[in-house]
């Protein structure tokens, strides 16, 4: 028997869906200051006790894509950030948003089209997205970032996430670098990130894959 992933939780004017693939339980969803979503309580999740704005503004915190929402009656979707941003987590994964194309996600991961949390201890059974494996591993970095990149000309535009056979994440897009501190670090037009966890120039790749025995798709 197949486990069921996404759930549906429906509502008048909106329907919340939520992908036990990409969640790692950060929190967003169940810390908000209304009732949409309710720990404990069956079903936890209740649409109709809010707007369909508050469904958004909700869906839209979370960072790993898991979330994701559909309004009824013509209402308008979620649509991708103007600027695609990837964050660096202190001892954590990839935070990423914008319009997103990520090599490894499913057809039916909705929410990994605008948000994504992405693996870069080497450790996640759920490559290349993040599962949250980084806390037993013991990863360790703090999330500067040295480069600045090369820039660009204008923001915006599909941002592809590709994977290299046990090596690197390979970004091809206009992005932006958020290191751990908050500082914009980088703007450019590709980079190599590290998911092996072994890279003394992180977050990008600096070949440690291959030392390091590295297997991944």
């Amino acid at each position: 028997m197949t486990e069921k992933k996404v759930f549906v939780y429906d509502g008048a004017q909106a329907d919340v869906h939520w992908d036990g693939r990409l969640c790692i339980h950060i929190g967003e969803c169940g810390r908000a200051k209304n009732e949409l979503f309710v720990g404990g309580r069956e079903p936890w999740c209740q649409p109709d006790l809010v707007s369909p704005d508050q469904v958004a503004d909700v869906v839209d915190r979370c960072p790993t894509g898991a979330l994701s929402y559909e309004r009824k009656g013509g209402g308008t979707g979620e649509v991708a950030d103007a600027e695609n941003v990837v964050s660096v987590m202190y001892n954590g994964p990839l935070y990423v948003r914008g319009d997103l194309e990520v090599d490894g996600a499913a057809e039916d991961m909705s929410g990994a089209r605008f948000r994504v949390a992405l693996c870069r201890c080497g450790h996640s059974k759920n490559k290349p997205f993040c599962d949250n494996s980084h806390e037993d591993a013991g990863f360790k970095d703090y999330g500067a970032v040295g480069d600045s990149g090369e820039g660009f000309d204008a923001s915006g535009g599909t941002l592809k996430i590709g994977r290299a056979p046990d090596g690197p994440l390979l970004l091809k897009g206009n992005v932006s670098m958020v290191a751990a501190s908050g500082r914009v670090a980088f703007k450019g037009t590709k980079a190599a990130l590290c998911r092996c966890g072994h890279s003394q120039n992180k977050p990008f790749c600096d070949g440690a894959h291959k030392a390091a025995g590295f297997k991944a798709e």
